[in-house]
């Protein structure tokens, strides 16, 4: 399954640079490894990341498109639906089939089509819009629901943060 993952992979970024798509960029860390790629997302207009440049790490599994990649923000991020170690956490990065806990539809999760503009796609709005209902950051998603003016600021500090550090 590798050369056609291999093979699946070298297409997608060939694409990207060829059409990049408006709100972030990809490129391989290692010229060396289709299988991880380095991510800058720009904080989405009119959301508290507005402004903000975010960098992470896209990883794939031998077996791609058939189980999805995972991918881990490197600065600092806060957010109901990124684990406290950057992991981020939704649906479609989720192993595809049905959710043990009966939260997710096996549709929700992660399908073969996507790839790798249809994640970061997500990613983005899910920086406009989190999910607290099942929360990877727990005090990021207490945060947002009752000291909404705390987290604001916490998050508008680290998106200037991460803009500085560029």
């Amino acid at each position: 399954m590798s050369d056609q993952s291999t093979l699946l992979l070298q297409k997608q970024l060939k694409e990207l640079t060829k059409r990049p798509v408006e709100g972030f960029s990809a490129g391989l860390v290692d010229d060396n490894n289709i299988f991880e790629w380095e991510i800058m997302i720009m904080g989405p207009s009119d959301t508290l990341y507005e402004g903000g440049f975010f960098r992470a790490i896209m990883t794939f599994p031998l077996d791609y498109p058939l189980m999805p990649p995972k991918l881990r923000f490197t600065n600092d991020m806060y957010h109901p639906n990124v684990y406290p170690n950057g992991e981020v956490c939704i649906s479609i990065l989720h192993p595809p089939g049905e959710d043990k806990y009966g939260y997710e539809q096996a549709s929700e999760r992660w399908l073969p089509v996507h790839t790798v503009e249809t994640i970061l796609v997500s990613v983005i709005s899910m920086l406009s819009s989190p999910n607290d209902e099942s929360p990877a950051n727990i005090e990021a998603a207490k945060e947002w629901r009752d000291n909404y003016a705390s987290y604001k600021k916490k998050v508008q500090r680290l998106a200037r943060r991460s803009a500085e550090e560029i």
